[in-house]
């Protein structure tokens, strides 16, 4: 049974080869391929291992901030709402650690499952 609430996580150290830009930035598709990812864990896990999902669509994304090669980063997808062959995520990205923990982007998603 689906269940409004349920979370995947995914933990990451980006490295160089995740750099696209100057100074070591990240190129925010890298960030959306991990939304990617964090969406196949959850919708893998909510279908018993049945159906990855098929991330349809984005909306609201937010970079509020930059993310480096050497960033620790933390995925969570949370579903808010269940359709008939559809999920509602939620995705948010941390980076750093202990006080130095800040939101660095944030977005919404539709996948579809069969």
């Amino acid at each position: 049974r689906v269940r409004v609430g349920w979370r995947a996580r995914i933990k990451r150290r980006l490295t160089r080869r995740d750099a696209r830009y100057s100074g070591g930035l990240v190129a925010g598709a890298k960030i959306l391929e991990l939304f990617g990812d964090a969406a196949t864990a959850l919708c893998l896990r909510e279908t018993g291992g049945r159906d990855e999902g098929l991330l349809r669509a984005y909306r609201e994304v937010e970079f509020l901030r930059p993310v480096f090669a050497g960033d620790t980063v933390e995925v969570t997808a949370t579903i808010t709402k269940v359709g008939r062959t559809s999920r509602t995520i939620k995705f948010v990205v941390m980076k750093g650690a202990g006080r130095r923990r800040r939101r660095a982007v944030t977005a919404i998603g539709t996948v579809v499952v069969s």
